[in-house]
């Protein structure tokens, strides 16, 4: 094959012609057009924005016939371990949370389309055509970054859903868990493969809804912070100036780490308090990394 490449050099069309543009996208008038945030307020690191790469539809393997591809993007997808159908798993992870919105399967055509629009886009396999998550339903997940596994044969789609990304109105497909199945639980969508982080939101979420669905019932310190305003400031306080103590006092990192635990659960309580998600408090974060210290408290509202 590549001596026939070869020996019968590529047409190149223009990138951004019309008949490219047709032929990458395919029937989608109801692909959404907003432009992707500006590359220095995606947070992580600024990333060149690729031109767009066109091949013929319709089959996961690339058609070089039609390919008008960025020399730089050419290269990332031959380097790709496709394979013997053309294909690589593809993974959608939130950016922020880390949770596994979904998984699909990316040919080459849809790993440059995701790269040009950053919308992460997959290939059907029952279609055999590519699609756009959110093309039908507006839950679009906007790429931030795509990276690539060790092996170069899975692909991770690292971006923000727009809304929830499976099909049953759940905010990931992956909400049924195995040990809860051994042991007869049912599938619960509310359910979600969680880190520490987000377990312990999910436990102070709890806490609270069993104080108005429950009263006061079983006691709670979680639920006697949630209940007294006062006393759950008193305590950040407090286990502020502790944290603050391991740092004067030059106590070893284990007692910092202990601290900080005690600040970070405390502080989390008056997020539930507040109704503010620490998905909320994480996105925040990620804007400011491309932006000084200074420009950012210059930004804000004065009250």
């Amino acid at each position: 094959m590549a001596a026939a490449a070869a020996a019968a050099p590529l047409p190149r069309a223009p990138v951004s012609s019309p008949a490219t543009r047709a032929v990458l996208w395919p029937a989608r008038s109801n692909l959404r057009t907003a432009a992707a945030p500006p590359l220095g307020a995606l947070g992580w690191r600024r990333r060149q924005h690729f031109p767009v790469v066109s091949m013929t539809p319709g089959s996961a393997q690339s058609t070089p016939a039609a390919l008008a591809v960025d020399p730089k993007v050419e290269a990332l997808l031959d380097s790709v371990k496709w394979d013997v159908k053309g294909l690589a798993v593809a993974i959608a992870q939130n950016v922020d949370t880390g949770a596994i919105l979904m998984q699909g399967f990316a040919n080459r055509e849809a790993l440059a389309a995701t790269i040009s629009t950053r919308k992460a886009t997959f290939y059907s396999r029952s279609r055999s055509s590519l699609w756009t998550k959110g093309e039908t339903s507006m839950n679009f997940i906007n790429v931030h970054d795509i990276f690539l596994d060790c092996d170069r044969d899975s692909i991770i789609y690292l971006g923000t859903p727009d809304g929830p990304t499976c099909h049953t109105g759940a905010e990931t497909c992956y909400y049924s868990s195995v040990y809860d199945a051994l042991q007869g639980s049912k599938s619960n969508q509310e359910r979600q493969v969680a880190t520490t982080l987000y377990s312990l939101e999910d436990t102070i979420s709890k806490r609270k809804e069993e104080i108005v669905t429950e009263g006061s019932g079983k006691p709670s310190w979680t639920k006697k912070l949630l209940l007294d305003n006062q006393l759950l400031c008193s305590k950040i306080r407090e286990e502020a100036g502790e944290l603050i103590q391991t740092l004067l006092e030059n106590e070893d990192q284990s007692r910092t780490a202990s601290e900080m635990a005690d600040l970070l659960y405390h502080a989390m309580v008056l997020l539930s308090v507040k109704d503010v998600k620490m998905e909320e408090v994480l996105e925040v974060l990620r804007k400011r990394f491309s932006q000084s210290g200074v420009e950012e408290k210059a930004s804000r509202k004065k009250s």
